[in-house]
C-alpha cells in the first residue's frame, strides 16, 4: 500500500489543510457545511459508522483501509475523516467509487 493513490492523496490533503481528522472534527466540519466528503475506515466501530450514515450528509463513504492504513498516510490513526475541499473530493471519489481519474 506504499504506493497507493488514495493514502497518497491522503497526505497531499494533510499538508494543504483541507482534512479533519477525528469524530469531533470531521462531525464540526459537517455541521457547519465545510466537508464535502465524509471517509470512514473499513475497521471502524459499528456504532460510528452507523452514526456517521446517519448524520445526513449524502457524501459518505465506506473504504477498505484500516486505521493503520491512515496512520501510515498521515502519521494519525483515525477511523473518520472529512475531506473539506471540493477538487480533493472529486479526486477521492474517483479514486474510490473506481470514476475516472481526475
Amino acid at each position: 500500500m506504499l504506493n497507493d493513490r488514495f493514502l497518497n492523496t491522503l497526505g497531499l490533503c494533510l499538508k494543504a489543510g483541507r482534512l479533519s481528522i477525528g469524530h469531533d472534527a470531521s462531525k464540526i466540519s459537517i455541521k457547519t457545511n465545510k466537508a464535502q466528503l465524509c471517509i470512514l475506515c473499513s475497521d471502524a466501530s459499528p456504532r460510528l459508522k452507523k452514526e456517521f450514515m446517519n448524520m445526513g450528509f449524502e457524501n459518505t463513504v465506506e473504504t477498505e483501509y484500516t486505521m493503520k492504513d491512515i496512520k501510515s498516510a498521515i502519521n494519525t490513526a483515525s477511523a473518520v475523516l472529512t475531506v473539506n475541499d471540493s477538487g480533493f473530493a472529486k479526486i477521492f471519489d474517483g479514486i474510490l467509487r473506481g470514476g475516472a481519474n481526475i
